[in-house]
């Protein structure tokens, strides 16, 4: 078992911008947190994280270009894991976002998905220009029970993702 520090298991994984080939390395990942006894609530907040950061690289970023890829790391941790999901798109400005919990906001599907990856993940951050988002989540439940997980403010998540 590796210490606080050192990751179990990490790895870097590059795809093509479809949503086939995303499916198939949230499929790895959370399969990888099964295996290392992380309780369903932590995995389901690590899925749609994931779920949502590969559907806007792929989507907004890459402009569903299959030619381009994405590229997936993540680092395992016995108390938490670190995502990063990189584009080959222009970037964006993620401040820029509309923020869809606002009044105004609430029939713009624009935003959500930041939205629930902020709320599901503990850290998040942009880098280069908005092409890479970093993720972090520590488990917040044991290997046997807890409470139901988080979930983000907004209402009607209605944006398809892959």
């Amino acid at each position: 078992m590796a210490s606080a520090d050192t990751p179990d298991r990490s790895e870097q994984i590059v795809i093509a911008s479809t949503c086939e080939d995303a499916q198939r390395v949230i499929g790895r990942i959370l399969d990888e947190l099964r295996r290392a006894g992380w309780h369903q609530d932590d995995i389901f907040a690590v899925h749609i994280a994931l779920e949502e950061s590969l559907s806007n690289a792929i989507k907004h970023g890459n402009r569903g270009d299959p030619r381009k890829k994405v590229t997936v790391s993540y680092r395992l941790y016995p108390h938490k894991i670190d995502l990063q999901v990189a584009d080959e798109g222009e970037g964006f400005d993620p401040e820029a976002v509309p923020d869809p919990t606002l009044p105004e906001n609430l029939n713009s599907t624009s935003g959500r998905g930041l939205c629930l990856i902020r709320g599901f993940m503990d850290r998040v951050r942009f880098k280069d220009r908005g092409r890479v988002i970093w993720m972090e989540r520590s488990r917040h439940h044991g290997i046997a029970g807890g409470a139901a997980g988080e979930s983000c403010p907004t209402k009607n998540h209605s944006r398809p993702g892959c």
